[in-house]
């Protein structure tokens, strides 16, 4: 079954008879559903060992941009391996296939284990190391994912003499099974299942994949179905393959340069939440699995032999693709407005992602002679695709990113792929017609009229339920690490959600400082303290002008705060105090990568529990890498944004407890927030020389008052103070945040995610 005919005898009568074998589009149903049923589990798996791979070496842009990376260089390491295997003559297609989808199961089941067990070692590790030791990790399976492809399209391509055909519906089911699985993601699994749940489960689908393909080789054995032989097939002509893989790339580099901005103001508009990725990606790939399979009815019914024809429609679609891509991110904004919500904007990606899933079968069409090594050639043009998407990845994520604005960045991709259809429409030796002249003149225009175009973006998508035209954040800080918008009120929004204010008023308090002021009125002293998140710098001001505080190290993952933090005033000074080091890295790994420091005091102001990622610094197990950084008697103290998850994780980890709003400090010794001590220690407060309370003014004398009462009504009613007991006995039940599990972060919805009050 899997190898061509080599007899003419046993081609079939239609054969004979001059004309071309009669596809076998009978019984195929069974290598689509087997194709569409793998794509689930590699997309689930994907999410889960990039995000236990987070756990291990943080969640700043570096380490993310490391595990990404060796993801992608190892699918297209498979992809060369699966072309190779595809061209052996001892190699039965079917046969290669199911055993890979055992051995991806069977890793599957144990990954997480060794995952933990590698990072046990290697946590904190540098950037070099962290990629290769994530590299290494991914090499085997994410090289039996890459090889799975190649070695259908041959088996394929065996029976209908089509490339463009073969690649676009195995691309198609592919894909739209990765589709389903995103939304799976994002809805069920992820938040029911948690991380070894979800492994699990795509580990038996994997298991059942192959095995079923195992029974389709052994049957195929005793009932062979028609199939094309060389000799009797068409001639058809080809590109120089050499273009066609330089092709693919560009195409990949495009398409993951759009993603990288897609989900940046996305993520802007969701608030971070942690299933927008899911859901985008899930319409992403369903448009690449749609275009897909238009284009292999179009290889099928209108292409096969016609090379100027297959190049002609590339072109065509890369520059209306082209067009759909840069207009993604000003129509959302625009429809978020709308509709006041960001996922109906979906369909836009969902269109651009078609035309630009319709690309690489038609290029793999174009370049591939589906007589010689077919498989083979199309792992180099997976390859090189997946290069270019690494690239794409690499520099629009990494470095253009850190640079350039959205709108910029949608200009250079715009051209980039313009320059492609140009390529494409030349190779096709044909002259420019007028609809191809019109769509350069409208990516040109496009390019010209893109302030406009852009204008007012991001405050778009963060003030959808408000928005008037003209409006503009006072400030915009768009790097790497993300988005970082100001509003005239001083509101930050750091990645779409409110993130502080500038302010260090104890009385107009704006922001509930009261919380960083209540560290003074605590029995434990902290000299040596660690901050975990810098943001707008109001609560580092007040804890850096403690007179108990000695050392002050804050760890900020996003860089961009600190020019903001420059234009403002009443928080300027922390950037040149001598007590104070700033760190730029993610809070978690820098506590493992120093193991050595020790604190009397860490303190966390965490973002909202459901945004995505954030409990990797609420689960039990980061309460205990907090614990062995404290000194007797240490105190973690951090947000919990009202959790109930959170406020039980943190009392459970700890034999004291103490509630202070919707912060929670724990610790190995008794904590209580003395009254007579705190009341005295904000008598004597100073903010940069000047008294953060005036007593001749009756609303300071009132301010005060309302705080020492707060501290006095423990467990009271409507206490804003409570105690360990008192607070167990309100969460009994809650969930505890695991590592696992992850909290809160996948069931949390997305209408309820425009918070503007104070965390």
């Amino acid at each position: 079954m899997d190898e061509f005919v080599r007899d003419p005898s046993a081609v079939t009568a239609t054969a004979d008879a001059g004309q071309p074998p009669a596809r076998p589009e009978t019984g195929l149903w069974p290598y689509y559903l087997l194709f569409f049923i793998s794509g689930f589990p590699a997309l689930i798996y994907q999410i889960v060992w990039q995000r236990a791979l987070f756990t291990l070496y943080g969640v700043n842009i570096e380490s993310v941009t490391m595990v990404v990376t060796a993801f992608m260089l190892g699918l297209g390491l498979g992809s060369l391996a699966g072309g190779w295997l595809s061209r052996q003559t001892w190699v039965r297609l079917l046969l290669a296939y199911g055993a890979i989808e055992i051995a991806i199961g069977a890793f599957g089941s144990v990954s997480l284990a060794i995952f933990h067990r590698v990072g046990e070692f290697t946590a904190g590790a540098s950037l070099p190391v962290t990629g290769l030791v994530a590299f290494v990790l991914l090499l085997v399976p994410t090289v039996l994912m890459g090889s799975t492809l190649p070695l259908l399209v041959e088996h394929f391509v065996r029976r209908n003499g089509n490339v463009g055909e073969s690649v676009g519906i195995l691309y198609s089911v592919n894909t739209l099974g990765s589709s389903v699985a995103c939304l799976a993601a994002a809805f069920l699994l992820m938040h029911l299942l948690g991380e070894s749940g979800s492994v699990r489960l795509s580990a038996v689908l994997n298991l059942l994949v192959g095995a079923t393909a195992l029974v389709l080789q052994r049957h195929s054995a005793t009932a062979p179905m028609a199939r094309f032989a060389p000799a009797e097939a068409k001639p058809r002509q080809t590109g120089r393959f050499a273009f066609g893989v330089l092709l693919a790339g560009a195409v990949g580099f495009v398409a993951l340069g759009y993603e990288i901005v897609w989900y940046r103001i996305y993520s802007f508009a969701s608030a971070g939440a942690a299933p927008c990725f899911a859901e985008l990606l899930a319409f992403y790939l369903a448009g690449v699995a749609y275009g897909s399979v238009v284009v292999r009815d179009a290889c099928r019914k209108k292409l096969e032999n016609d090379l100027a024809a297959t190049l002609k429609a590339a072109a065509t679609v890369v520059l209306v693709g082209s067009i759909a891509a840069f207009l993604v991110a000003p129509l959302a904004a625009r429809g978020v407005v709308l509709v006041r919500h960001y996922e109906p904007t979906f369909v836009f990606v969902f269109i651009a992602a078609a035309l630009t899933g319709s690309t690489f079968p038609l290029i793999s069409h174009a370049f591939v002679d589906p007589q010689r090594d077919s498989g083979t050639r199309v792992s180099l043009l997976y390859l090189s695709n997946i290069i270019g998407s690494t690239l794409g990845s690499f520099l629009v994520g990494f470095v253009i990113g850190n640079f350039w604005s959205t709108r910029a960045t949608c200009v250079f991709l715009l051209a980039v792929e313009a320059a492609v259809a140009v390529a494409l429409a030349l190779l096709a030796g044909v002259t420019f017609r007028r609809g191809f002249l019109l769509g350069l003149a409208g990516c040109a225009l496009l390019a010209l009229i893109s302030g406009p175009v852009f204008s007012g973006l991001y405050e778009r998508l963060r003030m959808r339920d408000s928005y008037t035209p003209g409006t503009r954040f006072t400030d915009l800080v768009e790097n790497r690490s993300g988005v970082i918008a100001v509003a005239n009120d001083d509101i930050v929004y750091g990645g779409g959600v409110y993130d502080g204010r500038f302010n260090t008023d104890l009385v107009n308090d704006t922001n509930m400082l009261f919380r960083a002021f209540a560290v003074a009125g605590m029995n434990r002293k902290p000299a040596s303290v660690l901050v975990i998140g810098l943001a707008t710098g109001s609560w580092v001001q007040v804890l850096a002008n403690d007179p108990d505080v000695q050392d002050l190290t804050v760890v900020e993952i996003n860089p961009g705060y600190l020019p903001l933090i420059q234009k403002h005033e009443i928080v300027r000074s922390l950037l040149t105090n001598p007590r104070i080091h700033l760190v730029i890295d993610d809070g978690r790994r820098w506590l493992v990568s120093h193991p050595d420091r020790r604190f009397d005091l860490v303190l966390m102001n965490t973002t909202w529990n459901w945004r995505a990622n954030v409990s990797l610094l609420l689960s039990k197990e980061f309460v205990e890498i907090v614990r062995q950084h404290l000194n007797p008697g240490g105190v973690e103290y951090f947000n919990t944004t009202w959790s109930r998850d959170a406020m039980a994780t943190g009392a459970e980890s700890a034999p004291y407890a103490l509630r202070i709003s919707n912060f929670i400090a724990i610790s190995d010794q008794p904590i209580v927030l003395d009254p007579v001590r705190w009341r005295a220690a904000l008598l004597s407060y100073k903010i940069d020389g000047r008294p953060v309370l005036d007593m001749r003014n009756a609303a300071d004398r009132a301010r005060l008052d309302q705080l020492i009462g707060w501290a006095r009504n423990v467990d009271g009613p409507n206490a804003m103070v409570e105690s360990r007991s008192s607070l167990l006995r309100w969460v009994q039940g809650a969930r505890l945040i695991t590592d696992d599990n992850m909290g809160t972060e996948w069931n949390r919805r997305t209408d309820q995610l425009s918070q503007l009050t104070e965390q």
